[in-house]
């Protein structure tokens, strides 16, 4: 077996965003765009065209008319909204522009966090962006890397993901998680859902699958050095560093990296320029200058960015839906059943699309994501969670149906033996009870049905006006409360 050896790769400057996901509840919707713009957290529009050089590092400015153009119409009007008082994606962002220094295995990493977007979805699923920036004039490949698969995880479980710590002069933030719901968005904080079953940050997602953040990076690499294979994989598996502080990579078997490769590097502008997209990652290495780079770094921070956002967004949703769905209790929660069958159709027909680009290159991209996220496979399982749900419904609208038919047909046959007349010449005018012990065995049974009748009546008005009354308060419950 062939093995590959790690090369060293110098990188200048590292554009470095993450993404979490979290749920709030969408009851309080309003409550938390008010308390985001008390904390100056601004809402996004393309028509603000001063915000095109605001959120993403000194010189660097994204153009809002090719943001705009890149996604098809009906992409655009859910990924851009014109208020917030549109459906969609609401983003609110703010100008952070503070310094930090990222201190793990014996390396001390400066970056600077140039701002933050909080992303308000559909469904109560928002997500949360970091834009950083390296502060180092130089960096090694390894360092960098692994900054990024510490950083990213916010509260550490396991013992090669502890040591990690942020400062910032006399602060120190012992995980991620602390600097960004504590400090950067601390208004966030009280909004989140929290699941009392599990502990943590994540209890908001428990369908999610660990605590570690998304990353999005632009590497700009030193000239006159060539980018490998091997860097391409440690790359999109953010392998840095070992517990013992030594680089290393996943693999070394080259066959192995080359399929891995194969199926998750977008190579169009090789030898020069490479993305990969992972499970961890979607990162792009280049050797050019950075002046030479400034379209690329704009389309990164812009049109990269929301395509990576919106296929993100879908994978979230399908897991949502696949846990609720796995979560139903089918004796309680009819209400929920049908509740989750509309959530579904919803999403389907107002958010999911195959095509979100007509461009080349947004479509290329977004076959690699859809297959890296899993996306089709992870729609297909959603549609038999529908059909599921729609056979489950039907059986028991059916089961319903066949026990009110079958008591009706009870009263109905009992009815015509007695031609349709249950009257006893006792109850015509005041109804005296005490002849009822001398009733004949046939007068039994017209006062037994008489009575019952109109205890099943009275009960089925009630049982239905109660329903439907309690169908509205759980549904305001949980657009409330979710």
């Amino acid at each position: 077996m062939e093995k590959i050896e790690i090369q060293p790769l110098d990188i200048t400057k590292a554009f470095m965003t993450y993404l979490f996901p979290f749920s709030f509840r969408v009851g309080e919707h309003s409550k938390l765009m008010k308390q985001l713009e008390e904390n100056h957290f601004h809402f996004f529009s393309l028509e603000k065209n001063e915000l095109q050089d605001l959120y993403y590092g000194e010189g660097i400015k994204i153009n809002h008319k090719e943001l705009d153009q890149f996604f098809l119409p009906f992409i655009e009007d859910k990924l851009f909204p014109v208020s917030t008082k549109e459906r969609g994606f609401l983003r609110f962002s703010k100008e952070i522009k503070e310094h930090f220094q990222f201190d793990v295995n014996n390396n001390k990493l400066n970056f600077e966090v140039n701002s933050v977007d909080i992303i308000l979805c559909p469904f109560g699923v928002g997500i949360v962006t970091i834009r950083t920036e390296m502060d180092e004039t130089q960096e090694t490949l390894t360092n960098v890397l692994d900054f990024m698969s510490h950083f990213r995880v916010l509260q550490p479980k396991l013992e090669e993901e502890n040591g990690g710590r942020t400062i910032q002069n006399n602060k120190i933030f012992h995980t991620t998680s602390e600097l960004v719901l504590d400090y950067l968005c601390n208004p966030l904080k009280s909004f989140i859902i929290q699941n009392k079953k599990m502990e943590g940050y994540y209890g908001s997602l428990p369908f999610f699958e660990d605590e570690r953040m998304l990353t999005s990076t632009f590497l700009i690499a030193a000239e006159n050095q060539t980018i490998t294979k091997d860097q391409l994989y440690r790359i999109g598996q953010l392998d840095g560093k070992d517990s013992e502080g030594q680089e290393f990579m996943s693999s070394t078997n080259q066959a192995y990296i080359e399929r891995y490769i194969e199926k998750r590097v977008h190579d169009r502008w090789a030898p020069n320029t490479y993305t990969i997209t992972s499970q961890h990652t979607q990162t792009t290495v280049s050797i050019k200058k950075q002046e030479q780079l400034m379209r690329q770094i704009s389309q990164f921070m812009s049109t990269h960015y929301y395509n990576l956002l919106l296929h993100y967004y879908y994978k979230i949703m399908f897991f949502k839906l696949s846990f609720e769905h796995s979560d139903v209790d089918w004796v309680k929660d009819k209400i929920f059943v049908e509740e989750l069958i509309e959530l579904i159709s919803k999403f389907d027909s107002g958010y999911y699309f195959n095509e979100v680009s007509y461009r080349t290159e947004g479509k290329e991209f977004t076959h690699i994501l859809r297959e890296t996220f899993n996306i089709n496979y992870l729609f297909e399982e959603v549609k038999r969670t529908v059909d599921d749900l729609f056979r489950a419904q039907e059986k028991q609208t059916i089961k319903r149906q066949n026990m009110l038919l079958f008591m009706l047909t009870v009263y109905t046959v009992i009815s015509g033996i007695y031609g349709m007349n249950l009257a006893i010449d006792d109850w015509k005018g005041k109804t005296d009870w005490s002849k009822v012990s001398h009733y004949s065995f046939f007068e039994w049974i017209s006062l037994i049905t008489a009575l019952t009748g109109i205890a099943l009546s009275g009960i089925l008005l009630a049982s239905t006006g109660g329903k439907m009354i309690w169908e509205k308060y759980r549904k305001w419950k949980r657009r409330r409360f979710q």
